[in-house]
């Protein structure tokens, strides 16, 4: 039986053209007044995850 993509897992990532793995920053939920405008900025960003290879074929089978 051929191994499955964590659905889950991928639902939180965004594959670029070039095969770089993006996320969410964290935090962003909630209590978000009283942080600095330039921390707020900075979360809306996407960030960059670098996976060795192990934790790719783990979770990302497919991609």
């Amino acid at each position: 039986m051929a191994m499955k993509t964590t659905k889950s897992y991928l639902k939180r990532l965004k594959v670029t053209k070039n095969g770089k793995i993006l996320s969410r920053k964290a935090g962003q939920n909630h209590f978000n007044a009283r942080e600095r405008t330039r921390t707020s900025t900075n979360k809306r960003r996407m960030n960059t995850i670098h996976m060795d290879n192990k934790a790719k074929s783990r979770f990302l089978v497919n991609l």
